[in-house]
């Protein structure tokens, strides 16, 4: 009885020193990083900081007016942005668009239809958030859960239609 005894409470003591794991956070642009926090301009002159997005899904699009290609997508993130704004999908337009096109910006972002947040610093490719998250091709996208972790990146079309789909089913 006496060696039971022993043998339970340095069991009991090895296991209460045992030093618990922590998921350590990283803040960086790959996959699994959190996403670098921002506060950008909006058209309106208000500001918006990122981590007042209380979203499922949220997806930072890099683009500017002046980009064929960026706007070539805008249709299919508009059609994207209406089927799943509802079900907890947020985007965040970034424009790289100078200050002297602001009105470029603008007329873009109604012509299109873009009818989700836009921020912009109106500094072209040295848009501060651009840098932080490494942009060196437009349109690129960052898609973060619901705590703000990059779960995928430069994903268009379909691809992007996708990956929301799936990310808002869970």
């Amino acid at each position: 009885m006496k060696n039971t005894l022993i043998l339970f409470i340095s069991v009991l003591a090895l296991f209460s020193c045992k030093e618990e794991k922590k998921e350590i956070t990283v803040f960086g642009t790959n996959i699994g990083d959190y996403a670098p926090t921002f506060t950008a301009p909006t058209p309106d002159g208000a500001t918006l900081n990122i981590n007042d997005i209380d979203a499922k899904v949220t997806i930072l699009d890099f683009w500017a007016s002046w980009c064929g290609p960026c706007r070539k997508e805008n249709p299919n993130v508009v059609k994207m942005y209406n089927q799943y704004h509802k079900k907890g999908l947020e985007i965040v337009g970034i424009s790289l668009d100078k200050a002297q096109q602001k009105d470029r910006w603008l007329k873009a972002i109604e012509q299109d239809n873009l009818t989700w947040k836009h921020v912009s610093n109106l500094q072209g490719w040295q848009e501060p958030i651009a840098q932080t998250y490494g942009v060196r091709s437009i349109p690129a996208t960052y898609i973060l859960d619901k705590d703000g972790k990059i779960v995928a990146k430069n994903l268009r079309g379909k691809a992007l239609e996708d990956k929301v789909a799936e990310l808002l089913a869970n």
